[in-house]
């Protein structure tokens, strides 16, 4: 029998929503040099978060320990309820894919070669090269728009297209989680739109859960659905983008004085800097 609320109406029972990478407490370090200390966090499945902060205060620091890269002094990821450090790296890698800043490719490899690369978690030495390998970087390129550059050396493409390259092997992986360290990073601005418009198609279209780290407020306003906001290692504010992207928090976070006011395009947060630093004013 369906529950009535206090006012006689039937409840709707809301499905839990899943957990894909959980960090526990962790706090990261480098050497003695602590940089993230007793942080959570929750990555919900299905949605697009983007780290916010200024430089310097953990956003890719905490994407290299969500990504395996960098293993927590205290505290745990979780990856599917699993500890990610007790998990196979190839089975990381079936699950999860990591596009660090500004990647570089040896000399002279082609796109399709750069993209193939995205196949080596699901090679072995019984499995060798398939039909299903050729056609996970097939759609990789079909997906992100670059099939006709596939025998372009990577090093001679524009920053754009070189970006749309370096998602394209993380498509081919086949992972549906996704993590990208300032992915417009270098880019100009018709770039950076055109790289998170592919981000964004990924996500409604293809299903994939995405964490990037973004510097740029009002794009990661406009394309991201969670925000999470972070200062000397810790997390200060985290949830919907209009919670999220305050005039106190500018100042806060940001020592950034500022007018927020409604995007008229997206009708996201649209951060107006108004000068002078926060503290002074």
């Amino acid at each position: 029998m369906t529950p009535l609320t206090k006012a006689g109406v039937p409840a709707v029972e809301l499905a839990t929503p899943t957990v894909r990478l959980r960090a526990e407490d962790i706090r990261l370090a480098y050497g003695e040099r602590t940089v993230v200390d007793g942080l959570d966090l929750d990555v919900v499945a299905g949605t697009i978060t983007a780290v916010i902060g200024p430089n310097g205060c953990g956003k890719s620091t905490l994407l290299r320990a969500l990504g395996r890269l960098l293993k927590p002094k205290n505290g745990h990821v979780l990856l599917d309820g699993e500890r990610i450090d007790r998990m196979a790296t190839r089975e990381v890698a079936k699950v999860l894919g990591l596009l660090p800043q500004a990647p570089t490719a040896p000399e002279g490899l082609t796109v399709a070669d750069l993209v193939a690369r995205g196949r080596h978690p699901h090679q072995a030495w019984y499995r060798q090269w398939s039909a299903d390998d050729e056609e996970a970087v097939a759609q990789a390129l079909e997906w992100t728009g670059i099939a006709d550059l596939s025998e372009r050396p990577v090093d001679e493409l524009s920053g754009g297209q070189r970006q749309r390259a370096w998602i394209s092997m993380a498509l081919a992986q086949g992972t549906d989680l996704l993590l990208l360290d300032e992915p417009t990073t270098f880019l100009d601005l018709a770039h950076q739109v055109d790289v998170l418009e592919l981000v964004r198609r990924l996500h409604q279209e293809a299903g994939r859960t995405v964490v990037m780290v973004l510097h740029d407020l009002n794009l990661a306003a406009r394309y991201a659905d969670r925000l999470v906001a972070m200062r000397d290692g810790r997390i200060v504010a985290a949830g919907k983008p209009a919670d999220v992207i305050t005039e106190a928090l500018l100042a806060e976070v940001f020592g950034l004085s500022a007018r927020v006011i409604q995007d008229p395009v997206a009708g996201t947060p649209l951060v107006v800097p108004i000068g002078g630093h926060a503290a002074s004013s």
